[in-house]
């Protein structure tokens, strides 16, 4: 039995100190601090998020200030931690100066790579990797992490290596005096980029960034057979693939031996510094300080056949159709421009048929050559005619273009090949420029909406704006994140962080019950994922494989598929990617992002954090335990109480008044129920003084129940003769803790309610009985099945029950602290009556009869 309770204990909050120097009214002071720096931060973070959507204008003053309005916030955030509980979360600082120091770094001037390695795989990379990788990298990377396509096999070398490799060899100001005397005149284009171009190929690679290389070419070769390694060499610079597509200006090699890696890693960096690259970055104002050359290392595909799919069309935008382009053998001919390929012209919409086929004679095709390099051969005069694609690839393709299209939110020019196999290989994918001069202007927008069935509109709160369509995936605490398909809409009953985890994954999202300013609505913003929240009932509205349209931009949701607005929110010009807006993108990887998703994971730890949002959430979650944990292990001095509560129940309830719980003037001593001003506690009361929710029935209780429950062991705190029997509640206006002991079980009950949604939660605990503990383990059945029912998170171990709810509106808070006190005068020797399972949905069903005809 000691074990058994062991066990349980152990899965409550750890034991705290007893007492504390600190009176709890300060410390309770201290959490509302919290609370409401919190919502600041979010807020905050939600504003600056709003900036990168393209439709303010801000300066570099509007950063720097921001940051350092946020970064103070965080660090009283995490000295109010520090007074709720000394000592104990002291790494917080250390992770907060770091973080601190990388946003200075950032907003420094010159572009910042992180230190670490130089080459990373692209299992490895991340979403938010783009700085360290170049953009081609790090799309690629999330082609085949979040939706589960095939590149492939390779690793970044990043922008931290090709910075090392000028510092080691002293280029960076010479580079920089080589530009700025082509600017100034004094030295031709050719002549500058020829000296430069030089200089790097002449330079010696840092030993670091050896060993990586060396390191990763051996995984690469772990994964191939006994064949010699071939390598595809490109570019992956910073801002290249973006919105400026930097097309054709660096230079990619096909083919190259492994041995050769080194010498054509230079030779892409030099590619960096070529004649039409300088002019091509001084006609679109891209900055020379910004330049940061990352490399794709992949391995080489013999590919049969490859080519470019255009998923919209570039001249008829608005016409529904995509663009294919392919060619036999390497598709580096019909990239560049110097060949002509086959062009097939396919429907955007499943099954992707084939509107119009021009196949032209390919004489010839681009191949790989045994031990490196490529040549022209010439194809068989049958093959010269024939279509390079089949209908069947022809279908994949543009299936696997709608996937990438959806989840970039942007038009995509897309890269393929087909291997030897007949497996479909993405290369690369980058947004696609389209002419906006046949665009639906906004009243024909609008009249051809009105042709589509609406299932519901201005219901909720738009998190983060845009369209999206797919299909509904309905999640519930019993899905499995991991089965949540690309590009589904994702809807759920709460914004659950938890569901960051497949936030690259989903179109959009839409969630019954949330807050605009939470941490999903945050991270939502960060991916640019469609988000409502608040809908109140989306989960009852929408069916699962239903496919529908979320407009979160008019806050609507339409039946199907609605073609026009999709196209309409694909081809909307993007924001130009200023100075200012690239600078406030780098600051906001070291604030906005979300890593720290579940507290029950071990990895919820100060150390863990790597954002000012990871700390901030970090120190929510932990005030709010700290708080309950302190009055759960430490008791309040009797002569701070303000009395007994009077009541028609046979329950003997001592309350604390900490801030404004009780009216001015309450008696000592005894306390009327008309007296009590707590939110949470007058709801609690509601439902455990309702007359039917009180049974006063005596039962009988066999000798060996009572006998086993007279054996069972409890915690000190809880056995200590000078509280045994007393149930105690500290309250305030907003908040109440409450602490039962009703015959031989034990109930304890911890709620904020305000009307900021984001503040509000509700803690319920409970355990013991007086009977032999399967009967017990029935009742905790019964307690969970109907705090899951009633929204909250539950986890019932033997007759231990823990529930938790928050961020959910003040109504409804409301509601659920009503059905805990349903529950606790309803289930107080309820556990008696528990002879047989089937009692448990026995009770089930009368206890939701009695809520459906009282609240």
């Amino acid at each position: 039995m000691k074990k058994i309770m062991k066990n349980i204990l152990a899965l409550l909050p750890s034991n705290r100190a007893k007492t504390s120097a600190v009176p709890f009214p300060v410390l309770f002071g201290k959490f509302q601090d919290i609370l409401t720096i919190n919502n600041s931060v979010l807020e905050t973070i939600a504003t600056v998020n709003d900036k990168l959507g393209g439709n303010y204008i801000f300066d570099r003053h509007y950063i720097e200030t921001t940051c350092q309005t946020i970064t103070d916030q965080v660090l009283k955030l995490i000295n109010d931690l520090d007074t709720i509980a000394p000592n104990k979360y002291l790494a917080l600082h250390d992770s907060f100066r770091r973080i601190s120091a990388e946003i200075e770094k950032d907003l420094a001037g010159r572009p910042y790579c992180h230190f670490g390695p130089f080459t990373l795989a692209y299992k490895a990379i991340s979403h938010h990797a783009a700085e360290e990788v170049g953009g081609k990298n790090a799309s690629l990377a999330e082609i085949a992490n979040f939706l589960d396509l095939t590149i492939p096999d390779g690793f970044a070398v990043t922008g931290a290596a090709f910075h090392a490799l000028l510092a080691k060899n002293d280029l960076r100001q010479k580079i920089d005096r080589i530009v700025a005397s082509w600017k100034r005149g004094k030295v031709s284009v050719e002549d500058a980029a020829q000296k430069i171009q030089q200089l790097i190929l002449d330079s010696k690679l840092p030993g670091k960034l050896e060993k990586d290389l060396s390191r990763s070419l051996a995984q690469l070769n772990d994964n191939k057979t006994n064949k010699p390694l071939l390598l595809a060499i490109r570019s992956s610079a910073w801002g290249e693939d973006g919105e400026r597509s930097f097309a054709g200006q660096y230079e990619s090699f096909l083919n190259v031996p492994a041995a050769e890696l080194a010498k054509a890693y230079r030779q892409v960096v030099a590619s960096a510094y070529s004649e039409t690259a300088l002019m091509y970055r001084q006609k679109i104002g891209f900055p020379e300080e910004e330049v940061t050359m990352a490399v794709a290392c992949q391995v080489m595909i013999d590919a049969v056949a490859s080519g470019v799919l255009y998923t919209l069309d570039p001249q008829h935008g608005h016409g529904g159709s995509m663009l294919l382009s392919a060619t036999w053998g390497l598709g580096a001919p019909v990239v560049s421009g110097r060949a002509s390929g086959d062009r097939f012209t396919v429907a955007r919409s499943k099954p992707y048929a084939v509107k119009e086929m021009q196949l032209v004679r390919k004489k010839t095709a681009l191949t790989s050559i045994a031990g490196g390099g490529t040549a022209l051969q010439p194809l068989p005069t049958d093959r010269q005619t024939q279509a390079s694609l089949g209908n069947e690839q022809i279908k994949q393709i543009a299936a696997t273009g709608m996937l990438i299209e959806k989840y970039f939110k942007k038009p995509q020019d897309i890269e393929f090949a087909i291997d030897r196999q007949g497996k479909l290989i993405v290369l690369q994918a980058r947004p696609l420029n389209i002419d906006q001069t046949d665009a639906p202007k906004a009243p024909e927008l609008a009249k051809l909406l009105s042709q589509y069935p609406v299932l519901f509109r201005d219901q909720g709160d738009i998190a983060q704006a845009g369209v999206a369509t797919g299909k509904v995936y309905m999640f519930s605490d019993d899905s499995r994140l991991r089965d949540v398909p690309a590009g589904a809409i994702l809807v759920a009953r709460f914004a659950s962080p938890l569901l960051a985890k497949v936030m690259a994954k989903v179109s959009a999202i839409l969630t019954d019950i949330g807050s605009p300013t939470g941490h999903l609505a945050t991270i939502a913003r960060e991916f640019r994922v469609p988000c409502i929240v608040n809908t109140g009932n989306a989960t009852e509205l929408l069916q699962p494989e239903q496919e529908i349209t979320v407009d979160a931009e008019a806050n609507i949701v339409y039946q199907g598929l609605v073609n026009e607005l999709c196209l309409y929110e694909l081809t909307e010009d993007a924001i130009e990617e200023s100075t200012e807006y690239k600078l406030l993108r780098r600051v906001l990887k070291n604030i906005a992002p979300l890593n720290l998703l579940d507290p029950a994971e071990k990895s919820f730890t100060p150390a863990a954090c790597s954002t000012l949002h990871d700390i901030t959430r970090f120190v929510h979650e932990k005030a709010v335990e700290e708080l309950i944990d302190r009055n759960y292990y430490n008791h309040h001095d009797p002569k701070t109480s303000s009395g007994k509560l009077r009541l028609n129940i046979p329950i003997d309830l001592v309350l604390i008044d900490i801030d404004g719980g009780l009216r001015k003037g309450s008696r000592k001593g005894e306390v009327l129920p008309d007296a009590i001003l707590s939110v949470p506690m007058l709801a609690f009361l509601e439902g455990l003084t309702h007359p039917q929710a009180w049974d006063n029935e005596p039962m009988s209780v066999d000798m060996g129940s009572f006998m086993s429950s007279l054996t069972r062991t409890f915690s000190t705190e809880l056995a200590s003769p000078k509280y045994v029997g007393q149930n105690l509640a500290v309250i305030s206006k907003e908040y109440t803790n409450i602490s039962l002991r009703l015959g031989y079980h034990f109930t304890m009950i911890d709620s904020y309610v305000t009307d900021n949604i984001n503040d509000n939660y509700a803690y319920f605990r409970f355990f013991g009985g007086v009977t032999d503990e399967t009967r017990r383990s029935r009742r905790a059945e019964f307690i969970g099945e109907v705090l899951a029912r009633h929204d909250f998170r539950v986890e019932v171990h033997g007759d231990l029950v823990v529930a938790r709810i928050k961020k959910m509106d003040k109504e409804g808070m409301l509601q659920r602290l009503q059905v805990l006190g349903w529950l606790v005068g309803f289930t107080r020797q309820l556990d008696v009556k528990m002879l047989s399972d089937q009692h448990i949905h026995h009770y089930i069903d009368k206890f939701n009869q009695l809520m459906e005809a009282n609240i």
